[in-house]
């Protein structure tokens, strides 16, 4: 498995080696202060805050929108979820997330608490992992968030393996921001925790478990005990979380640590085992350097000058450490070459870049991603809900259509509206986010029924009030069976009148990455502008297309953390 992380990541590198990619450092700046901007700043602010001229940022937003990190919307760029992928390098490396996540969520099931995994990064620590309880806490950080180890529990668990030289940085970032504006995630007053950090490394070097007595916010309280590997070093910090009104410290380790303990037992037994193979995502006969060479090639094609084809490579290489087998004991620099189709001196100087900047790490002939790499916007996007991830999607696809476009879910025997691009109004009903209709008598609702497994479909079917809505409206159990075999085995359902006279729809299941449908994207239209087979061929298409989008987004999004589905 991956090794911790180097204690202490520059917090401003020097200057850049000879060999370093200049354009992938700029980019890479890009990223960082649309991140610390919450994921959304207009190009002139950007201009300004990397002090980057206007024609590099210009070019450096059209290379990352084309690769779809970002999106630009009326003279601002917004972080758009692939860009998590690069995130998802370092989660899949460590096997925090996808290995131990399953005991952490018990875990959480069982205290009723919440439950996190965090790593050290530097002189700070972030969450890798998380299941929450919410209750009465206002605070609530993000995967990838960053917090000052003298704030909270983990913290003091990962000190106590610093060395002088590890020390005198953490003096010198207190010197230089005694404040913590340099962790934007943690609020002013946990500043504070650093006057007892010491004694609290001292106190958990004797008990093997450390404490949060309300350092960061007043009424929030944590014990953390350490994950080691086989060497004996901290790995991450599992953490329990509760609030005063609940437990004190020392109610909280006296009722949770002994089981906390086995828990951890248990995930050090399951690092200490081989990794699991992981499922191949790309099939047997993708292109040379997989998706992100292709991309790349295409889209310099496409954008001439406007695509900076240094920073694309560049941010392909840091990809590609996910596509190379046994990548969580490190990647070496042939291996990379040949996952990118790039030449090694090209991946060479990417790999110098990326270490320079503390997103790699070097250890021999091998290379580990950073923590660090975190900080490129997956706070920001870890979390997101569908209708966000959608909504770009339904933005082209109304472009496209000429019609309105949605995306529904299934609540009970309705569907609910969680995102909509509407044109024209074409119902007497007003539709927003949140409205809902009768699942059978709608196109979304019909794809949603048809993408239940057969015993929960057969029971839905069985006490579905089938009341007419218009003359159209099915309302035979028997015809609407029938109905629901066809969409399955299409994949499309067209529904011509049924909800109201003169609305015609189609629409297409959006799946998970476990193959579930978990949504529904359609297109609604008048009657009058395309007869039932005309919308099945001019609109299917591209239909079909904005699901995909929206389930490659959700593949992304969703691989390490929680998209939220209403």
């Amino acid at each position: 498995m991956t090794r911790p992380a180097a204690t202490t990541a520059p917090a401003a590198p020097g200057a850049p080696p000879p060999e370093a990619v200049t354009p992938l450092i700029r980019g890479l700046a890009v990223l960082r202060r649309l991140a610390a901007a919450d994921g959304r700043l207009g190009v002139g602010d950007l201009v300004r805050a990397t002090g980057l001229a206007r024609s590099t940022v210009d070019r450096t937003l059209s290379t990352l929108a084309r690769l779809g990190y970002v999106r630009l919307e009326d003279r601002r760029a917004v972080l758009a979820p692939p860009l998590m992928e690069l995130g998802n390098v370092y989660l899949a490396a460590i096997r925090l997330p996808g290995e131990l996540g399953p005991l952490v969520d018990r875990l959480a099931n069982e205290f009723d608490e919440s439950v996190s995994l965090a790593v050290p990064d530097g002189d700070g620590v972030r969450f890798v992992y998380q299941a929450t309880r919410r209750r009465t806490m206002s605070l609530a950080f993000r995967i990838g968030d960053l917090l000052p180890a003298e704030s909270g529990a983990p913290g003091a668990l990962f000190a106590a393996d610093w060395d002088r030289d590890d020390w005198a940085r953490w003096r010198d970032r207190r010197e230089r921001d005694p404040a913590g504006a340099g962790f934007p995630a943690v609020p002013p007053e946990a500043a504070r925790a650093a006057g007892s950090f010491e004694r609290r490394i001292a106190e958990a070097g004797r008990r093997g478990w450390s404490a949060d007595d309300q350092l960061i916010e007043p009424g929030l309280i944590a014990v953390a005990i350490p994950v080691r590997d086989g060497a004996g070093r901290a790995v991450c910090a599992a953490s329990v979380v509760s609030h005063t009104s609940r437990h004190d410290v020392g109610s909280l380790a006296d009722q949770l640590l002994p089981r906390l303990r086995e828990a951890v037992a248990e995930m050090e037994a399951t690092l200490a085992a081989p990794p699991p193979p992981r499922p191949a995502d790309e099939p047997a006969d993708a292109p040379a350097g997989g998706p992100h060479g292709e991309l790349t090639r295409a889209a310099k094609r496409e954008l001439g000058p406007e695509f900076v084809e240094s920073l694309a490579r560049g941010l392909g290489v840091l990809a590609a450490f996910d596509r190379v087998p046994g990548a969580t004991d490190g990647v070496t620099l042939a291996a990379l070459a040949q996952a990118t189709g790039l030449a090694r001196a090209t991946v060479r100087r990417a790999l110098i870049t990326l270490e320079h900047l503390g997103y790699v790490r070097g250890e021999g002939r091998r290379f580990h991603p950073e923590p660090r790499v975190l900080e490129l916007g997956y706070a920001r996007l870890a979390g997101l809900p569908l209708s966000h991830v959608a909504q770009p999607h339904l933005v082209g696809l109304v472009a496209r259509a000429h019609d309105s476009a949605s995306l529904s879910v299934l609540v009970g025997d309705e569907i609910q509206y969680a995102a909509r691009v509407p044109t024209v109004r074409i119902m007497s009903v007003d539709i927003t986010v949140g409205t809902r209709f009768p699942a059978h008598a709608t196109s979304m609702g019909r794809v949603l029924l048809a993408g239940l497994p057969a015993d929960e479909r057969a029971a839905r079917l069985a006490r579905l009030d089938l009341t007419p809505l218009t003359r159209h409206t099915i309302t035979s159990p028997d015809r609407l069976r029938a109905e629901l075999d066809r969409v399955a085995e299409a994949g499309y359902a067209l529904v011509d009148e049924e909800l109201e006279e003169g609305l015609r729809s189609l629409a297409v299941p959006v799946r998970d990455g476990a193959g579930r449908v978990v949504a529904a994207v359609n297109v609604s239209m008048h009657a009058s502008r395309r007869t039932p087979e005309r919308a099945v061929t001019e609109l299917l298409p591209a239909l079909r297309e904005a699901a995909a989008g929206v389930e490659r987004d959700l593949r992304v999004a969703g691989r390490f953390t929680r998209v939220r589905i209403p």
